[in-house]
């Protein structure tokens, strides 16, 4: 692995549960996750050997940051790791849910023929509210660019002549909810932005408006998006 190629010891177990984990901490100077591993406090407090907590990935919301700061263990990340793939990957979502690909695909293994009721919609002259301008965010915008499509910006650490930069008209969000035909989410999940989606922001959205989240589940309160539907 690359890290044995740095001189380090390293042990893959990507299948232990949490109390399997919990036992055999005490053994490692360092950890690497990803989402599904959370990293509790009595998880940290029974590293004893601990110094760092690499997150192969960019959020950090599974990892207790206060708890290893006050154990002295630092927690890192890699945001751009996997940037271009997500931001392919919310295009993808988008092109599906313009163009009805899933529910055509059903429908034709299913020995149906209904073309006419999946035309969808062309991307071309659509309006797409991007909601954080970070690496992925960035990404997705330059795609939608090259889709010919009018980008609205959101996030309140750009300016105006860094999102010009990359192709975003930099907008409020309720601008962004207003006249967006698209959104997509592309925001850490914080205490700030948890539930950053709900029934007032969906009230101000356009009807019929498709919504992807290729961020964190929680960015969406779910509830207020059946109560939309």
């Amino acid at each position: 692995t690359i890290l044995e190629g740095r001189g380090l010891v390293a042990d893959e177990n990507t299948g232990l549960a949490p109390p399997q984990l919990l036992q055999v901490i005490g053994e490692y100077d360092g950890l690497i996750v990803r989402s599904s591993t959370n990293v509790t406090e009595e998880l940290i407090g029974a590293a004893r050997r601990l110094r760092v907590i690499g997150r192969a990935g960019t959020g950090v919301d599974n990892i207790d940051v206060g708890a290893a700061t006050r154990r002295g263990v630092v927690v890192t990340n890699t945001p751009g790791g996997n940037s271009v793939s997500a931001a392919e990957l919310a295009f993808g979502m988008l092109m599906s849910l313009a163009r009805d690909i899933p529910q055509a695909t059903a429908s034709l293994k299913g020995g149906e023929w209904n073309r006419s009721s999946y035309t969808g919609v062309e991307l071309a002259a659509k309006t797409i509210g991007v909601v954080g301008l970070g690496k992925i965010g960035r990404e997705v915008v330059q795609r939608s660019v090259a889709f010919r499509m009018k980008v609205l910006g959101y996030d309140p650490f750009v300016s105006e002549e860094a999102a010009n930069s990359f192709g975003a008209q930099l907008s409020s969000i309720e601008e962004v909810l207003e006249n967006s035909d698209f959104i997509t989410l592309h925001l850490p999940l914080t205490p700030q932005t948890e539930h950053f989606i709900s029934d007032e922001q969906l009230s101000q959205c356009k009807d019929g408006v498709l919504l992807i989240n290729c961020a964190r589940g929680g960015i969406i309160d779910e509830a207020a998006v059946v109560r939309a539907l």
